[in-house]
């Protein structure tokens, strides 16, 4: 507690965050807790509704299954040499066996199953323990059309189906559902974190897009990205992307989209009346967050953002509800983003909605709601086939086109916010922005 409360001290009046960022050894603590909580109650019944009763995961070091590296210890930085591990679901015992063929334990949960002064040969113990529990099926990550299920190599596949007895040839499947389950689905406790960090990312930008960071006619806006990429440094925190600021003004034509980084002025002087718009994400705790925030630049005398812009604002909210509303369990991403663009254009707005899965990764598995350059669909099962499940996080990202006849031109709402699908529905996992950011003003936005 003296640590906690001294790193406080150190890092608080500096930083101006509302949450307290946690030193790493309260990490460690946390992160194995959560990870234990994970193994013991939710992937006995991940197991249960994929089907599979054997579940195999095989790394080499520095090129880890990205699904097997959420499941390392934190004190484990990487993969060690070869790292084999191997669950075992007996649905009709109740138990559940968790074992490592490798030297040691990998964390609290998983046990060594190797000593390899008996059984030299890594490939052949795994064998002993597969032919001693005779699985039903053996699930294995590889898959078509979801990256992060896709992480057995094929060095490793080779090898392991070389060693495998014939007899359980045919038991092998893709454990491509059961991954992106254990990827997407988040416990109770991981949702207590999951605010925290949103509001972490809150303040970012609160503090970014205020006079404390910018002076209108001298700041530019790479000089707000890198203060922002220095302040997730200075927290102790990661990014898993390099934050973006671009400005809309009315000297300039809308050209292209906000993704066609080629195309988007690098280094702009921000100016008073300009609409500002940033992209930011962090990492911590194996959490990710991606927020999408916008600011008006005050001009002299004014103390509110143009009601031009004010309502601008307002349509894209529209749209957010129109999507979420239609966020159901069981519906496919395409099925949500068919029926949001048909009811969002129906209300007269112009939406471009790609909502992608966030949790243990930035762009992670699950259900995807469009993307950017895909208004008509996701051809792919992540859009096409697999349902929005509960307990499951979102980047609700989407933008809608507003015409400003003030500025002779169009802009774009780009809206981006972490929301939660549980049993009771949907929520933002900290509140949304339903009002601008004003620079030199800082206000507080915690609307629902």
């Amino acid at each position: 507690m003296k640590k906690t409360i001294l790193l406080l001290l150190m890092i608080g009046p500096i930083l101006a965050i509302s949450q307290q960022i946690l030193p790493e050894v309260e990490r460690a603590r946390v992160v194995d807790e959560i990870l234990e909580e994970r193994f013991n109650t939710l992937l006995p019944k991940l197991m249960d509704d994929a089907g599979i009763d054997m579940w195999i995961l095989i790394s080499r070091e520095y090129n880890e299954d990205p699904v097997l590296k959420t499941m390392l210890p934190s004190t484990w930085l990487n993969a060690r040499r070869r790292t084999i591990l191997l669950f075992y679901r007996n649905k009709d015992s109740g138990t559940m066996d968790k074992l490592a063929v490798a030297r040691y334990n990998v964390g609290k949960s998983i046990s060594s199953a190797w000593d390899k002064e008996k059984e030299p040969n890594q490939w052949k113990r795994l064998m002993q323990l597969i032919d001693a529990r005779n699985p039903k099926n053996i699930g294995l990550n590889f898959s078509k059309d979801f990256n992060i299920a896709d992480g057995l190599d094929k060095t490793d596949y080779d090898e392991f189906m070389a060693n495998l007895p014939k007899k359980y040839h045919s038991k092998v499947t893709s454990a491509e559902q059961l991954a992106v389950r254990w990827i997407e689905t988040r416990t109770e406790r991981e949702m207590v974190l999951y605010n925290q960090l949103v509001d972490v990312t809150h303040d970012i930008i609160a503090e970014a897009f205020s006079e404390k960071v910018i002076t209108p006619g001298v700041t530019t806006t790479s000089e707000v990205e890198w203060w922002m990429r220095q302040k997730i440094t200075d927290l102790g925190l990661d990014t898993w992307f390099h934050p973006t600021v671009d400005v809309q003004r009315t000297s300039e034509e809308l050209s292209g989209h906000l993704y066609s980084f080629s195309g988007r002025p690098e280094d702009m002087v921000i100016l008073p009346g300009d609409l500002l718009h940033c992209d930011v994400g962090i990492n911590y705790l194996r959490l990710n967050t991606d927020c999408q925030e916008l600011a008006y630049v005050l001009k002299p005398g004014e103390k509110n953002a143009p009601k031009f812009l004010i309502d601008a604002m307002k349509e894209g909210n529209k749209v957010q509800d129109i999507l979420t509303t239609n966020m159901i369990q069981g519906r496919t991403g395409n099925e949500i983003l068919t029926k949001s663009l048909e009811d969002g254009r129906a209300a007269g707005l112009r939406p471009a909605i790609y909502t992608h899965p966030l949790g243990t990764y930035g762009h992670s598995a699950g259900t995807t709601i469009g993307m950017w350059d895909a208004q008509g669909g996701v051809m792919k099962d992540d859009g096409e086939n697999y349902p929005l499940n509960p307990n499951t996080v979102y980047a609700i990202e989407l933008n809608t086109t507003v015409t400003i006849p003030e500025w002779k031109r169009d802009i774009r709402i780009m809206l981006e916010e972490a929301g939660f699908y549980g049993e009771d529905g949907f929520r933002y996992v900290n509140g949304r922005q339903t009002e601008l950011l004003l620079v030199p003003r800082i206000k507080k936005h915690l609307g629902n």
